[in-house]
């Protein structure tokens, strides 16, 4: 069965686990055995990651595998039931709001203040990151120049295209030129021209030494930005391994069917057919 060549090996005790991580030269983000459950019941089990600068983390999963839950852990929105985040090898438990400061995150669901026009709103976003007003101020200009949204400066967020509030979103997550990037559907709303360039952006953040997490859908986009892949499906990674030595192992030519076969529990060829035919029957 496929699903066996990716199996992982025993968990390692906590011990073992701080030792590998103490080898492993330049690593930022350690997520050891992370799991989170609610009222009982598991949402992710035994999750790790290590991320060290330049890298591209990509993090794939169908809905309801516990991306989402995995994303929110490791930015400090919520508490893991067990196991540990560590950055620069310090628990960003033990200073969260000092974790947060480094951090540019660009959450699955975006909530912004609809009255506010953008500028209004990476104004807020910069004083709470403790800009200066004219780096602030400069930085701002650029962006909305950059997304192409200068013209719509004095329009409330509320009137915004979804795309365009994306752009937005990702304008507050860089502004502070963060150190760890954490992208949950950064493509969502965006247009084919918006998602190029939101892919050479990320890069080019990579290329500059940023430590960035990516979780998407969007297979192809992961393919092509990742160097390393980590799979869920219900909760437990079913896969972790660079995006070229899942395909090998697989024998398949693209992640698509690398994801297809591990993470995938429908006859998706057999529903679409099924799902044509409702409304001529």
């Amino acid at each position: 069965m496929l699903s066996g060549v990716f199996s992982l090996h025993e968990p390692l005790d906590d011990t073992a686990l701080d030792a590998v991580s103490n080898i492993l030269g330049g690593t930022m983000l350690n997520v050891r055995g992370v799991s989170k459950s609610y009222h009982g019941v598991p949402a992710v089990r035994r999750v790790s990651i290590d991320a060290k600068p330049g890298d591209i983390i990509g993090l794939l999963g169908p809905n309801g595998s516990g991306k989402s839950t995995t994303v929110k852990m490791m930015v400090g929105l919520v508490t893991p039931s067990s196991g540990s985040i560590r950055w620069r090898g310090k628990e960003i438990s033990d200073d969260l709001l000092a974790y947060q400061a480094v951090i540019g995150y660009v959450p699955e669901e975006p909530h912004l203040y609809g009255y506010l026009t953008a500028p209004e709103y990476l104004e807020l976003v910069g004083g709470l990151r403790h800009l200066p007003r004219s780096v602030l101020a400069r930085r701002i200009s650029r962006y909305l120049d950059l997304f192409g949204l200068t013209s719509d400066r004095f329009t409330p967020l509320s009137s915004f295209s979804k795309g365009m509030r994306q752009k937005v979103l990702i304008s507050a997550a860089l502004l502070h030129d963060p150190e760890l990037i954490v992208l949950d559907e950064p493509c969502s709303g965006l247009d084919v021209s918006s998602t190029l360039v939101l892919r050479s952006l990320v890069k080019t953040l990579a290329s500059r030494g940023k430590t960035i997490v990516y979780s998407s859908h969007v297979l192809d986009i992961v393919e092509k930005l990742c160097e390393h892949v980590l799979i869920l499906h219900h909760g437990q990674v079913v896969a972790q391994d660079s995006v070229t030595r899942l395909r090998d192992l697989a024998r398949v030519n693209s992640l698509e069917e690398v994801f297809a076969a591990l993470a995938v529990d429908q006859d998706v060829d057999a529903i679409g057919a099924e799902l044509a035919g409702v409304a001529s029957s």
